[in-house]
């Protein structure tokens, strides 16, 4: 493919990274090289333009790179692992609340058949709804500014849930209502008393119940001295895991 006007592109000089959309005027500065709108439109991705690199920006990119951020996000190396433990199928109906950002949401939606998100502060939702629009992203996802609590749903509706809100431990029985047999549910917390005031009220309605955390740990890519950054990413989110006992 080649670039367009319009289209985002990663650009990436040494361990830099920049994402940029494609209009006309655009420049980019680093050090002492520059680069251009004009320099980029018509080129291949992956190609090498000076001293800079062109790709098609990843979702990981956008997410990083891209996303107006109102509140703390779900970093990626969280995110896709609790897609993969929820096991979501394309014909599956996911049930997210606390938007936030809308960073889980897009994972979500890149797999399940449809995703109802809810999140209860307006600043919130408008700013995901725009992270989405941006970047033509979550065409599958109901977006609702309500607090669940008092949102209207069926029993057995959803084939899987996530929750990212600072007290989860109050939705637990509606979450349980609202989920079909045996379907699981993640929650993520910043800290422990929250995980363990969540463990115990899901003891009469989730079994399989896990607790864990992901580290990730980036490496120094000189073949010749290959070693760990010397700064990383450390604790971002406990993730609670559980599926809907009868």
């Amino acid at each position: 493919m080649s670039f367009k006007e319009g289209d985002y592109v990663l650009i990436v000089y040494e361990d830099r990274k920049y994402l940029r959309k494609l209009v006309k005027g655009m420049s980019l500065n680093v050090k002492e090289h520059t680069i251009q709108f004009q320099d980029i439109v018509g080129k291949g991705d992956g190609q090498k333009i000076g001293e800079f690199f062109v790709f098609s920006p990843t979702l990981e990119d956008i997410i990083l790179l891209g996303f107006e951020r109102k509140t703390q996000i779900v970093y990626p190396k969280d995110a896709f692992y609790i897609a993969f433990k929820l096991n979501i199928k394309s014909t599956d109906r996911v049930l997210e609340f606390g938007t936030g950002s809308g960073v889980m949401t897009v994972v979500l939606s890149l797999l399940a058949g449809e995703v109802w998100t809810y999140e209860a502060d307006t600043k919130f939702y408008n700013n995901a709804l725009k992270n989405w629009e941006r970047f033509g992203l979550c065409s599958n996802v109901k977006a609702f500014n309500e607090n669940f609590l008092s949102a209207s749903v069926e029993d057995n509706f959803f084939d899987a849930c996530f929750v990212d809100v600072r007290e989860p431990w109050e939705y637990i029985e509606k979450v349980w209502r609202v989920l079909k047999d045996g379907k699981a549910c993640a929650f993520v917390l910043p800290t422990t008393n929250q995980v363990s005031k969540l463990l115990s009220s899901m003891q009469n309605f989730f079994a399989d119940i896990q607790v864990f955390e992901i580290l990730l740990r980036h490496y120094k890519t000189n073949p010749e001295r290959l070693r760990p950054q010397d700064q990383m990413v450390g604790h971002t989110a406990y993730v609670v895991f559980g599926r809907k006992r009868i």
